[in-house]
C-alpha cells in the first residue's frame, strides 16, 4: 500500500515541507555563544526615514538609524556553524490597535548563509537578503568589515578611536534602551506570480544578550551607489540607505558575548 505524505498541523515545517516537519536535537538551543559585534547608529532626517517605515509604525522621537555587523559562531542550531549579518534598522514605535511597542525595525538585513536567512524570513518576518560579508578586520585599533554582492561592495564600516566607556555612558545607554527591547519587522509574503500579498503582518522577535567585552569609538559607514547591472536584486535598497543623509554619528561600540534568540517567555509573534 502506497503511503502518501500528510500534514501534521502540530510539526514545525518550512519548505519543501514534504520531508516532514524541521528535524530537532537535543543540542540544538537558541544560543549563539560567540558573537562579535560592531554597532554604528546615527541621526537622519525623519521624512526621509518615515518613507521606509510601513503604518503603524512611525519614527521614534529620535531619527536613528544603526548598522550592525556580527560574527555568529558556536551556534547551537547550526550544530555550532556560524555565519556574519550586517543589519540595519530604525528607531520605530509601533502603534497597533491592541499594543504599542517601542524599538527598532528592521529595515533589511544581509547574511551569508542560506540557512538563518530563510528560518528568520519564515518564522520570524525578518527581512533578510543575501551578502558576501568578511570578517572583521583589526588594524592599528582600527575594526572595519565589509559586504558585498556580485562582487560589487554595498557597505564598508569602520570604528576607531576606541576606548573603555565611562560609567556615566553607560547608565545613560542603560537609561535610554529601558522599554524599547523590541526588534521588530514587516512579515511580507507576496501572492503567486509576486503580485499582491499572501501574508502582510508585523512582528517582533525578542532575544537576549550578554556582553563579555564592551569598547566605544568614532564609527563611520560608506556605501556604495550602485546600478542595476551590478546588483539586479538589491541596488534599489543599497541606494535608498546610500541616500539617508547622516546628521551626526552617535558613539560607536565594539563588543563580545553571547546572544539567546529564544526565550520561553517572549517568543517570536505577531503584533497587533
Amino acid at each position: 500500500m502506497t503511503t502518501m505524505f500528510e500534514f501534521d498541523p502540530r510539526g514545525s515545517y518550512m519548505m519543501p515541507a514534504h520531508f516532514g516537519p524541521r528535524p530537532m536535537s537535543p543540542k540544538s538551543s537558541g544560543w549563539y555563544r560567540d558573537v562579535t559585534t560592531m554597532v554604528i547608529p546615527f541621526l537622519t532626517d525623519r521624512d526621509k526615514l518615515a518613507a521606509y517605515l510601513p503604518a503603524p509604525f512611525e519614527v521614534a522621537e529620535d531619527a536613528v538609524v544603526t548598522v550592525t555587523y556580527a560574527r555568529n559562531r558556536n551556534v547551537d542550531w547550526l550544530a555550532g556553524h556560524g555565519y556574519n549579518l550586517i543589519g540595519v534598522s530604525a528607531a520605530a514605535v509601533f502603534r497597533g490597535e491592541k499594543e504599542t511597542l517601542a524599538g527598532n525595525y528592521t529595515l533589511v538585513m544581509w547574511e551569508n548563509l542560506a540557512d538563518p536567512i530563510l528560518t528568520g524570513r519564515e518564522l520570524q518576518g525578518i527581512p533578510k537578503i543575501y551578502a558576501d560579508i568578511q570578517d572583521h578586520s583589526e588594524i592599528a585599533g582600527e575594526w572595519r568589515t565589509n559586504a558585498s554582492h556580485f562582487g560589487h561592495q554595498i557597505l564598508d564600516m569602520s570604528i576607531s578611536d576606541l576606548r573603555e566607556p565611562t560609567p556615566e555612558e553607560v547608565t545613560a545607554y542603560a537609561s535610554a534602551s529601558e522599554g524599547k527591547d523590541n526588534p521588530m519587522a514587516w512579515r511580507y509574503f507576496p501572492g503567486i506570480s509576486g503580485f499582491g500579498h499572501s501574508i502582510m503582518q508585523p512582528t517582533t522577535f525578542p532575544s537576549e544578550t550578554t556582553l563579555s567585552e564592551a569598547l566605544v569609538g568614532q564609527g563611520k559607514l560608506d556605501w556604495s551607489h550602485l546600478t542595476w547591472e551590478q546588483n539586479p536584486t538589491q541596488f534599489h535598497i543599497v541606494n535608498a540607505l546610500a541616500d539617508l543623509p547622516v546628521l551626526s554619528y552617535l558613539p560607536a561600540l565594539v563588543a563580545k558575548g553571547s546572544t539567546n534568540l529564544i526565550l520561553p517567555d517572549r517568543l517570536p509573534r505577531a503584533i497587533a
